[in-house]
């Protein structure tokens, strides 16, 4: 199939496909006229990057995924190995992100928001 029709069934932009296979993501087969061909085990390949991506997973993460799933012999636990590690680094960011919210919130509710020129938000931004 071209790769209009391995976008249309992936879920994915035919200039993601692109990308993926310029990093070594995928490899469709070339038609005898130089166009990808891909194959049903290339669409199914896309849906699984999709759905890592979409988990959060880097393109570093997906490569080592994929050469896992690609495994028959693989063990779970290097599977959940990298899955615990997202995991973590997920919780890392969310814990992140509730300290930024915290400390916004905090300028937020002491800005009176008024016609005054004096604003906690513009002096804490300015490291005064």
């Amino acid at each position: 199939m071209n790769i209009g029709h391995a976008a249309e069934r992936s879920g994915l932009p035919a200039k993601t496909i692109r990308y993926y296979e310029d990093i070594g993501l995928l490899k469709p087969d070339r038609s005898g006229n130089g166009y990808r061909d891909y194959s049903t085990s290339d669409v199914h390949r896309l849906r699984f990057l999709q759905r890592a991506r979409g988990l959060g997973f880097s393109v570093a993460e997906c490569r080592q995924l994929l050469s896992l799933y690609n495994d028959r012999e693989r063990e779970s636990a290097d599977v959940k190995t990298i899955a615990k590690a997202k995991l973590t680094e997920i919780d890392r960011k969310i814990a992140e992100l509730k300290g930024l919210r915290d400390a916004l919130s905090h300028l937020v509710a002491h800005c009176h928001g008024d016609e005054r020129p004096e604003c906690p938000i513009i002096d804490e931004l300015a490291g005064a």
